[in-house]
């Protein structure tokens, strides 16, 4: 083969592959854009129920959980959503699915500016080795998602446990952490004494223990919402919560828990601003 010949070969060549990355690129312009934005979220009926037809923004979130967990019962989960919060824009709501759970639903929180911080944590059941998704919806109409894979060695909805008939029934904890510099908002920790029953346990005779679970929550500051929250079966046994308030001024955070039989429990705290 001539010089001329392999001057033109290796030519023809890099047309080639120029012109194949050319059309690799068009392709991927071509392209529906929430392919670019798949995810565990787009196989779960809750959660595209609650995205629709919005594409959602992969950034500016964060979920934090263990890659193994060797108890499902009661999973460390944390959702972090970038956000100014101010009144004009803030994240209004963030929600929990474990994909393989008997009932996907974990948690959906509405926050307001008074958060002072899109930041949530949480304890969870886990049935089995899954994806927990959390999804976020801000006041000016993104939807953030993301969702992170967990390894779990013994099932959180089946597991026997003598909860059910405790003296401490509906007892509450609250601690407000102030914050560590001024202008930050305080974190607050609040747990119930609940045993969440998921309706899915049996008992030492072998008969189904009935459903009953705290299924709200709510906090007020100075009469004003801070947050509310939805509570699924699949949140662990005493529902723990940690979130945030940013005070303008001193005033008292009211916390409210509501059975789904209907009883209540109450908790109050003072807060001041950092």
């Amino acid at each position: 083969m001539t010089m001329h010949g392999r001057s033109l070969i290796r030519s023809v060549r890099r047309r080639d592959v120029l012109a194949a990355a050319a059309g690799l690129a068009a392709c991927a312009m071509l392209q529906p854009v929430g392919a670019l934005a798949a995810g565990p979220w787009q196989r779960l009926d809750a959660a595209r129920d609650l995205i629709g037809d919005t594409v959602p923004d992969t950034t500016g979130i964060r979920l934090d959980l263990p890659l193994v967990s060797e108890d499902g019962s009661a999973v460390s989960v944390a959702v972090t959503v970038d956000s100014p919060m101010t009144d004009d824009d803030f994240v209004q709501s963030i929600h929990l699915f474990a994909d393989r759970n008997p009932s996907p639903e974990i948690l959906a929180v509405e926050l307001t500016p008074r958060a002072g911080r899109a930041e949530l944590s949480t304890r969870v059941r886990l049935n089995e080795s899954q994806s927990v998704i959390a999804i976020a919806r801000t006041s000016r109409g993104r939807v953030l998602a993301t969702a992170r894979d967990i390894r779990v060695t013994i099932s959180g909805c089946l597991v026997r446990a003598d909860t059910y008939d405790s003296p401490a029934d509906l007892d509450t904890r609250v601690r407000v952490t102030a914050p560590a510099r001024a202008g930050e908002p305080a974190e607050v920790l609040t747990l119930i004494n609940h045993p969440m029953e998921t309706g899915l346990r049996l008992d030492e005779a072998g008969d189904p223990i009935p459903e009953r679970i705290i299924d709200r929550f709510e906090a007020r500051l100075n009469g004003e919402p801070v947050l509310r929250a939805r509570y699924y079966r699949s949140l662990a046994a005493n529902p723990f919560l940690r979130f945030h308030v940013a005070p303008e001024t001193p005033g008292t955070l009211a916390l409210t828990w509501t059975e789904d039989t209907g009883r209540i429990a109450e908790a109050e705290a003072r807060i001041r601003p950092g």
